[in-house]
């Protein structure tokens, strides 16, 4: 018995990293998936990001468990496209309870325009969280029975990194943002049972931080270096220490907590 046994969870940014490891996980615990990924590449974004192999992997890992995935390529900045995944989604697996906003992109690339890189990651990072807590909400209200939801900020949501880039201006923006979204329907959902955390990581080893060389991160931008420091004496943190997060946030465990932000950052909120 799994502490998800029958719930269905519909998670963003699925195909790989930390939204791989939150589907696998959340699996582990008996939950079956609604899983979205863009699966091409940002002009923007100087990381190779996923593809539809790397989604075709995760469906094999979450079905080698034994639980259903229906996983689909959309883009979180498209509502309606996201609109129709959840609902082609819940026909097929049942009505969602729980609900990871996890798709995210690092800051943008210097050769693009200052604007297209503020445009591209407001546009994943924050109002992609919009659009999946919208699309979501309203059947979950209709349902009656509660549930969670869980929205993926970042250490850099509860401080100033001090760079002027504006990608990295975008960045630190939005995930501050996505804790102000939290608590806002953290207190809008609290009379239909249904909770609203943030969790907000350190430098996680994913592509996104360069699969732990933090090297090549700091070589290309050369002043986070201060804000990936940790308290504790690990450069990042796994994947799966979010996911292990994340499935007690979701799990009864947590069934009274709700409007928090949990750091998974090895105390570097701490020690500045």
């Amino acid at each position: 018995m799994g502490k998800l046994d029958g719930k269905v969870a519909f998670i963003t940014g699925v195909a790989r990293g930390q939204g791989r490891s939150h589907a696998v996980r959340l699996a582990q615990e008996g939950a079956d998936i609604i899983g979205v990924d863009i699966c091409r590449q940002m002009d923007t974004v100087t990381y190779p990001m996923s593809t539809p192999e790397d989604l075709e992997q995760t469906v094999k890992e979450v079905e080698a468990l034994g639980r259903r995935i229906f996983a689909r390529v959309a883009d979180v900045r498209d509502a309606t496209a996201l609109q129709e995944v959840f609902d082609e989604g819940t026909t097929e697996l049942g009505p969602v309870g729980i609900v990871l906003a996890n798709a995210g992109i690092g800051a943008g690339a210097s050769p693009a325009s200052a604007e297209q890189q503020w445009e591209d990651v407001m546009g994943v990072n924050l109002t992609g969280v919009w659009n999946t807590g919208r699309v979501a909400m309203p059947s979950m209200i209709k349902q009656g029975e509660g549930g969670a939801i869980v929205l993926t900020s970042s250490t850099g949501g509860l401080m100033g990194v001090g760079i002027a880039a504006p990608g990295f201006l975008a960045y630190t923006a939005a995930k501050h943002g996505v804790i102000g979204l939290m608590r806002s329907w953290a207190n809008y959902l609290a009379p239909h049972n249904i909770r609203v955390n943030s969790v907000a990581p350190t430098a996680v080893r994913t592509p996104m931080a360069a699969d732990g060389n933090l090297a090549e991160v700091m070589a290309r931008n050369p002043g986070i270096a201060n804000a990936l420091t940790n308290a504790m004496p690990v450069d990042l943190v796994e994947p799966l220490d979010v996911s292990n997060a994340i499935a007690w946030l979701v799990s009864d465990e947590a069934r009274y907590v709700t409007g928090t932000v949990v750091p998974v950052d090895a105390g570097q909120l701490n020690k500045r």
